[in-house]
């Protein structure tokens, strides 16, 4: 099943109705619990089912008595079972609900933990591709459409089929073939109305879900981009924006509207005709004597039972397809594999030194734009490699390779001899470090956010780290301290305040090799040189690849490697390379040169 992204799904694509069939392992949890509540269905319908005849007994007995000698204690006791029919159907459908209820919230809840593992086990690229908003949306309204099926098409259609066939029983018995078949095609003409008018409604729904979609991944977008908005005066700009993405969803929502009139029109007039023809058929067999009054009663008792289900059974159809829609579009996403997984035999990686060799590397996001181009390096156990470049030159997807957020079309990349393709990802990205040039925080304390390097860390650990990272001082400046809210995605702290922390998270974490992708990009000049002291004693000992823009953060490095066009152009220590009048001595002089203006 593929998994649609959020504005792609056909508007005519019939929903796949086998997706029922997927939520039976949710079932199988609690299968006592789920033939309970079978059973007080049971026993509520036919409750509901034998409400009428009591009624008719009483009906009877009054009229059979009328002017005559009436033993009170039967009607009172008619009166009472009829009673006690009414509130053990509506006992038993409460019992019913209550049995269910741990089922299809425990369903509920197993399939948004696997979603929301299995989105967590996807590529980068995935999410790189898909919108947070939308893809929100999906997961909210497919784990309630989830409950929904499991529901009404066990506690709604299920019973609605029983009484159908129970009160077409008694009619058949009771009174004569006719009653039945007229209820029969009427039930025959409701549900085949009902589900034409409804596959054809269904693509408004589902246009109406994608605009939906469209709209809310557009107000999510323009909020988490607050200051760039400001930035640019564009506060008008996304208001109209996103008008006109609600002014394409009221237009969808219209159309749904207008078709479920049409639909809840069509149905109501078959039901009415019905009922003209069924209690026609009982006027005149109680005028002729062939029912008693009693009878008449019952039928009409019967019709008012059975229809008014039947009508539920037309909205329940219609959620039920629009459901079937939402927990397709979630079992969509379980649908796709991830593009990156582990091997069959894969082991956990074991870093003995923490060697790193990129072997013949080959690598391009897309078939028409090769970005690394036969690059080959290795990163001796405790040294530091720094790579350095032009934008564009392949620098970063190094660092997103050796953590394996792609693999390499061609060539391999070994730690201590082990290609990472052979070992578990949970395995090797716990033996990396990384510091990222753009760190991106919870909307949570900054102490938590510190101890996210390793959420079992001690207090103490935690402000070790932060102590390390510099960050002691600010901390004890705020109000609240580690207590300090950091806003969502961190916007409440400065760039470089935000670079420490993700540093005093890698130094909790205390991993065999690191990845520092442009760590001090953030930072004044004065504050980096307190970070590469403090990167310096953290990389000590470790394995250090070294991503760099500022040419100042790399002369201590072991070997600086030098990128052009996805190829190591040129490699070496800081005064090696200045002797070769190459491209880092271009770059050099060019950055001095800036720092000079």
């Amino acid at each position: 099943m593929r998994a649609y992204a959020d504005n792609d799904y056909p508007a005519d694509h019939k929903p796949n109705w086998k997706v029922i069939s997927g939520l039976w392992p949710y079932l199988a949890e609690f299968r006592g619990r789920v033939v309970l509540a079978l059973a007080f269905l049971v026993i509520s319908k036919l409750a509901t089912v034998a409400t009428p005849v009591a009624l008719k007994y009483i009906v009877d007995y009054l009229d059979q008595n009328r002017g005559g000698e009436v033993l009170l204690w039967i009607p009172v006791l008619l009166v009472v079972a009829y009673g006690l029919l009414r509130f053990g159907s509506t006992l038993f459908s409460e019992l019913r609900d209550a049995v269910f209820a741990r089922v299809a919230e425990r369903a509920m809840r197993r399939v948004s933990l696997r979603v929301f593992e299995h989105l967590h086990n996807r590529e980068l690229a995935f999410h790189l591709d898909r919108k947070t908003g939308g893809l929100a949306r999906d997961i909210e309204r497919g784990t309630n459409g989830i409950s929904f099926l499991l529901r009404f098409t066990l506690f709604n259609i299920v019973p609605t089929l029983l009484e159908i066939l129970l009160v077409a029983g008694i009619l058949f018995v009771v009174f004569n073939v006719g009653y039945v078949l007229a209820i029969l095609v009427a039930v025959v003409v409701y549900v085949v109305f009902s589900i034409k008018v409804t596959e054809w409604r269904t693509r408004f729904v589902r246009e109406a879900n994608s605009r939906d979609n469209q709209s809310n991944s557009r107000a999510v977008d323009s909020l988490l981009n607050y200051e760039t908005v400001k930035y640019f005066n564009n506060e008008r700009f996304e208001a109209r924006m996103y008008d006109q993405n609600l002014d394409d969803w009221e237009q969808a929502r219209l159309k749904n509207r207008l078709s479920l009139a049409a639909l809840n029109s069509g149905q109501a007039l078959i039901i009415g005709l019905a009922m003209i023809v069924i209690m026609a058929m009982a006027v005149r067999e109680a005028a002729i004597g062939e029912i008693t009054l009693g009878d008449f009663t019952m039928i009409n008792a019967y019709l008012l039972q059975l229809f008014i289900p039947l009508n539920a059974l037309g909205f329940v159809y219609r959620e039920i397809r629009q459901a079937l829609v939402n927990v397709e579009r979630l079992f969509g996403l379980l649908g796709d594999e991830p593009g990156i997984e582990d091997a069959p035999d894969a082991k956990a990686l074991v870093v003995s030194k923490g060697e790193v060799c990129f072997d013949h590397v080959h690598f391009a996001y897309r078939q028409d734009r090769q970005i690394l181009r036969d690059v080959s390096f290795a990163i001796p156990a405790g040294h530091t490699v720094a790579v350095v470049g032009a934008s564009g030159a392949g620098k970063s997807t190094l660092a997103r390779l050796l953590f394996r957020f792609y693999d390499v079309d061609q060539g391999s990349i070994t730690i201590d001899g082990q290609d990472i393709r052979t070992v578990t990802q949970d395995s090797l990205r716990a033996a990396i470090g990384v510091v990222p040039q753009d760190t991106v925080l919870f909307n949570d304390t900054l102490y938590r956010n510190l101890a996210y390097g390793r959420p079992e860390a001690t207090e103490e650990e935690v402000y070790r780290a932060a102590r390390m990272a510099h960050l002691e001082d600010f901390i004890h400046s705020l109000p609240d301290g580690y207590q300090t809210q950091v806003g969502e995605r961190g916007l409440k702290l400065s760039g470089g305040e935000k670079q420490r922390v993700a540093i005093a998270r890698v130094i909790l974490k205390n991993p065999p090799v690191l990845i520092l992708d442009e760590a001090t990009s953030s930072l004044d000049s004065l504050s980096e040189q307190a970070i590469l002291g403090a990167l310096k004693e953290v990389s000590r000992q470790r394995t250090s690849l070294v991503i760099a823009h500022r040419l100042s953060t790399t002369r201590d490095a072991d070997t600086i490697l030098v990128m052009d066009g996805g190829r190591i152009v040129e490699s070496g220590h800081h005064t090696e390379l200045l002797a070769l009048d190459g491209h880092y001595a271009h770059l050099w002089a060019q950055q001095h040169r800036r720092g000079d203006e």
